[in-house]
């Protein structure tokens, strides 16, 4: 069995967050092996290993790991794309937007038996409001309906100076429209590539962005301890 080489770094908003002491394992070929004891001091912990790395998974597994969920990650290559008549969300639409993230994303990781059966809604609530203020990420794009309430929303940051990335997005029948509006969005950004992930179960999420233009550029596991 392979042996784990890293170290835990601590997930300090996160810890605060959920209120109970979380660290992820970097895993370094270079590093120290790690013991049971490196884990000892914390509630949480996360690890997060390439799909293909099996004897990462089940080296992880015999330190008590246990499998999250699958991610895949996917990128697009950007053309040019037209402005698909989006609105930059607003503080006053933070509400409406916590609601909806909060409905949309009660079943991510941060889920039962993990966390509390209100913590993913409460954490990507968060989320989104931090994305209308431009905290972590820098912009929150709505559609509204005729009479003025949010049909859908996607968040997005600037990586660097080639890359943005979609951070969250929802909203029922929208999904081709947000896309668009988060491509334009990365267009004017002029980035060459817009990333996005999603859960390996999430069929419908993976159908929008390959229909979108998307390859798979890597797949992932979380597991948890």
């Amino acid at each position: 069995m392979s042996e784990l080489k890293g170290g835990l770094e601590s997930l300090q908003w996160e810890s605060t967050f959920f209120g109970r002491p979380s660290a992820i394992v970097r895993l370094r070929d270079e590093a120290p092996v790690l013991a049971e004891s490196d884990f000892a001091a914390w509630s949480r912990v996360q690890a997060k290993i390439p799909a293909g790395r099996t004897d990462l998974l089940d080296a992880l597994q015999h330190h008590g790991f246990q499998l999250v969920e699958g991610e895949i990650d996917l990128a697009i290559t950007l053309t040019r794309h037209d402005a698909p008549g989006a609105e930059v969300a607003a503080e006053q639409d933070i509400p409406t937007l916590r609601q909806m993230a909060a409905l949309a994303f009660a079943q991510s990781r941060f889920r039962a038996p993990w966390y509390a059966a209100e913590d993913s809604g409460r954490f990507y609530a968060q989320w989104i409001e931090n994305a209308v203020k431009g905290t972590f990420d820098h912009v929150c794009l709505v559609f509204r309906a005729a009479d003025g309430q949010i049909q859908g929303f996607v968040s997005l940051r600037k990586l660097n100076e080639h890359d943005a990335r979609i951070g969250l997005l929802a909203g029922r029948g929208m999904g081709e429209k947000l896309m668009q509006a988060a491509l334009h969005w990365a267009q004017q950004q002029q980035v060459s590539t817009l990333r996005v992930a999603t859960q390996m179960g999430n069929t419908a999420a993976l159908k929008r962005y390959i229909a979108s233009g998307a390859n798979i550029d890597a797949t992932a596991y979380w597991l948890y301890r």
